[in-house]
């Protein structure tokens, strides 16, 4: 009996931890957070992880925006050719794949750009023990989600981080 109790309190105990941990959150559920809002995110987890002054946060809290706000038409256009590949395929429409699949390319390769210039950008502001502790975090740094990251906009460890991490040290 007192196992039983032992068990259901846990259980009980870890439901409302759940319930808890679930917040009540303002945006709807499923809807990411505005874009400041997801670069104030970046830009305190960056604080938390390298210690950065309140120069270092301005000004990392600007060029994350500029790099958003760059990116922003190009995201837009891809994922409208995004859809028109879709629908090329189901069209089985081959010259349309091949010109598409190509725009895409081009797009994706010009935010690789954005995103890296701003990781340049970035990493040019870190003292060298910040820099070191940046390149010790996995995969180059934190919010590193791959190409375009989540939403089309890359964390502040993007590609270029990526390279400088498999650079040889000097």
């Amino acid at each position: 009996m007192l196992k039983k109790i032992t068990t259901v309190s846990i259980l009980a105990v870890m439901a409302t931890m759940l319930c808890v941990a679930q917040g009540t959150g303002s945006a709807t559920p499923g809807t990411p957070p505005d874009p400041q809002t997801m670069i104030q995110m970046r830009v305190n987890m960056l604080t938390t992880l390298l210690g950065l002054t309140d120069t270092q946060k301005n000004s990392a809290t600007t060029i994350f925006t500029n790099a958003f706000t760059a990116s922003d038409t190009i995201r837009t256009t891809l994922e409208a050719d995004r859809q028109a590949l879709a629908a090329a395929v189901k069209a089985n429409e081959m010259g349309n794949i091949e010109t598409i699949a190509t725009t895409i390319g081009t797009a994706t390769g010009q935010l690789a750009s954005i995103q890296g210039k701003a990781d340049a950008l970035f990493y040019s502001l870190l003292t060298a023990d910040q820099q070191a502790k940046f390149d010790a975090l996995p995969h180059g740094g934190p919010g590193r989600w791959g190409p375009g990251g989540p939403g089309g906009f890359g964390g502040p460890a993007g590609f270029a981080a990526q390279a400088l991490r498999r650079s040889p040290q000097q």
